[in-house]
């Protein structure tokens, strides 16, 4: 099979659509539309339904998309190895990260991967789940992926590199602070205070729902999906939050206060990939992570809101 044609189909699923599909391609609709004709007759089965100016993905093409990402990222890790026997290194290097390991580690990781490789571009998609992460890395769409979870994460047919832990902090609403001169509060503390809430289904939001099913009296103010959102709201006075402590360096950098929250629980860091067939960029920055933990080992970090 051509692989040009997997290409073309891929980007009619990526751009949602042969229009904006063939703009990408940099090439002329019609003749996008009859290379996926010609792919369709090759494989016996449609694989879009066409309603109106739109374009479905039949059951065949959803079924193809997975494979065809994988022969994608064969071929262009088959042509990294060989621009990397020219003394070539350049290449791009796709990675999908949940939010708060998006902040760290995954930044310092950035920093030091881009020091040691500038010439290779890096992609960072976004998901808010592991299991939007997992099946990212699996279907091939990504070659890394970070993600956050309450336990320690184990997949099947997945490299599983754990990171660090993540203890879970309370951010300060600067007009709301009641707390004093601490380092560290109680679940219990957060009785009578206003919060700015991640939604249910994250390690943030179940602390803060367990400690109202324990009696705690919590008012959830603004429940947010985007946690972009969650620092500028606390600083507009709106509620506290509870965060990972990746985000407290940039909450401390903004002013506000940030507390350890007793009894700890932690975000479990790690970062996941394909055993196999992974691009040099993508093996050069797994490097780069296991450097990673072996600093947090040697120094004892876990990562923490000091």
């Amino acid at each position: 099979m051509d692989t040009r044609k997997l290409k073309y189909f891929l980007a009619v699923v990526d751009h949602d659509g042969f229009n904006r599909a063939a703009e990408h391609l940099l090439i002329a609709q019609p003749s996008l539309s009859q290379t996926i004709a010609g792919l369709e007759k090759e494989l016996g089965v449609p694989l879009f339904h066409r309603i109106g100016r739109r374009a479905v993905l039949s059951e065949a093409g959803k079924e193809l998309v997975g494979p065809a990402r994988l022969v994608m990222r064969d071929l262009d890790a088959a042509q990294s190895a060989v621009r990397a026997l020219q003394g070539v290194r350049s290449g791009k290097l796709d990675i999908v990260s949940m939010p708060s390991p998006g902040i760290e580690p995954l930044t310092s990781m950035i920093a030091s991967f881009t020091e040691l490789h500038p010439s290779i571009r890096l992609s960072v998609s976004a998901a808010f789940t592991p299991e939007e992460v997992i099946q990212s890395v699996r279907t091939g769409s990504t070659e890394i992926g970070l993600a956050g979870s309450p336990n320690p994460i184990r997949v099947p047919g997945v490299q599983v590199l754990e990171l660090e832990r993540q203890p879970l902090i309370l951010i300060v609403n600067p007009h709301a602070d009641t707390f004093g001169e601490t380092e560290s509060i109680r679940r219990e503390d957060l009785g009578g205070h206003r919060l700015v809430a991640s939604q249910r289904g994250s390690l943030m939001r179940w602390l803060v729902d367990d400690a109202m099913a324990r009696g705690v009296e919590i008012e959830i103010v603004v429940e947010v999906a985007h946690r972009t959102s969650i620092l500028p709201l606390v600083l507009a006075g709106v509620g506290h939050a509870v965060m990972p402590a990746a985000w407290a360096p940039t909450a401390r950098k903004a002013g506000l206060q940030t507390l350890l929250i007793e009894p700890v629980a932690y975000l479990d860091v790690a970062i996941l990939s394909r055993k196999e067939d992974l691009t040099p960029a993508a093996r050069a920055f797994l490097k780069v992570a296991e450097r990673h933990v072996a600093h947090e080992t040697d120094t004892g970090t876990i990562r923490s809101i000091g």
